[in-house]
């Protein structure tokens, strides 16, 4: 019976992957379309609207469908954090993301932007040693400078194919780094889904001043209607996605990030009519391919090395 029981801990049973794995997995890709879907939304709205009203709207809705849903007036504890100034600023890095992300989409395919923000994990790695005591070695920096390559091959700086907008979203992909690298140091102390309202109503509030002076009224039921779902996209996305790590490890769920950029390209080409380029598609496969194998390397340390309290973690 330990062993039986051992083996469900370990994700392992006779016959594979245990279901809640599976459903993890489902989830995770799920709560990635979520997000493609709300970067379409953005994208097409940006047509008609301003970058700043759709954010607003975007945290405004999600803070509201959050309280109503979860009846957060319950168990006001939600609203409670031990670190309150890091909670600040993770909130704007996350309003930053998205901001500098929803004007990014307004100029760029959805697979362009995607593929630039893939490059989050590699600069997740190269903050995590400075700022979480967690040092990359030699062949994780080898990764993440191929990782940034693909990026470049995306971008084309100095080939007559940079489009200024692209510089919008590597903001957006620094912000997003930032966003979880502060994440991970709250991971500690305060939960979840404080971590989700509170970044929600920050950036909400943040947001107000721009999102009035500059209010379009939505011309059609169409537009209204998209404008409020905006929220819902990304509140639905988030919750798949911490209910995904709860069924499943990070180290099994992490490879099907990368769903996220077919959803953009589907919904690219079926929105939009965009096909994405042979440089967009290479830089991809590049940032990608990378981005797995520091996964890989992150599992095999994970397994081998000793844990070490007291000392910096170095993953090579």
């Amino acid at each position: 019976m330990a062993s039986d029981q051992q083996h469900v801990r370990d994700g392992k049973s006779d016959g594979g992957l245990i279901p809640e794995r599976f459903l993890g997995i489902a989830l995770i890709s799920f709560a990635f379309l979520c997000f493609a879907a709300l970067d379409a939304t953005a994208k097409y709205l940006g047509q008609s609207l301003p970058s700043q009203q759709i954010v607003w709207m975007r945290f405004l809705t999600h803070v509201i469908y959050a309280v109503v849903i979860f009846r957060l007036w319950r168990d006001l504890t939600v609203f409670r954090s031990r670190r309150w100034g890091l909670q600040i600023l993770r909130a704007l890095c996350l309003m930053g993301s998205t901001l500098f992300n929803f004007f990014a989409v307004r100029y760029l395919q959805l697979a362009e932007t995607v593929s630039i923000m893939f490059a989050a994990p590699f600069v997740v790695t190269a903050l995590a040693g400075p700022l979480l005591n967690e040092w990359a070695g030699m062949r994780r920096w080898m990764a993440v400078i191929v990782g940034f390559c693909g990026v470049l091959v995306v971008t084309r700086p100095g080939l007559g194919g940079l489009n200024w907008a692209a510089l919008l979203s590597v903001c957006a992909m620094l912000s997003y780094a930032l966003y979880a690298l502060m994440t991970r140091m709250l991971a500690h102390t305060d939960s979840p889904m404080s971590m989700l309202v509170i970044s929600g109503g920050v950036a909400t509030l943040a947001m107000t001043p721009a999102g009035i002076s500059s209010w379009t009224a939505p011309g059609d039921v169409l537009t209204w209607g998209l404008l409020l779902s905006t929220g819902l996209w990304g509140g639905i996305g988030h919750l798949a996605l911490i209910r995904a790590h709860v069924l499943a490890p990070a180290a099994v769920l992490a490879p099907f990030m990368y769903t996220q950029i077919l959803w953009m390209i589907g919904l690219g080409y079926a929105v939009f009519a965009d096909v994405p380029t042979v440089y967009t598609l290479a830089g991809a496969t590049i940032v990608v391919g990378s981005g797995l194998y520091i996964l890989y390397r992150e599992q095999k340390v994970a397994r081998t090395a000793p844990v070490l309290p007291d000392a910096g973690v170095k993953r090579d």
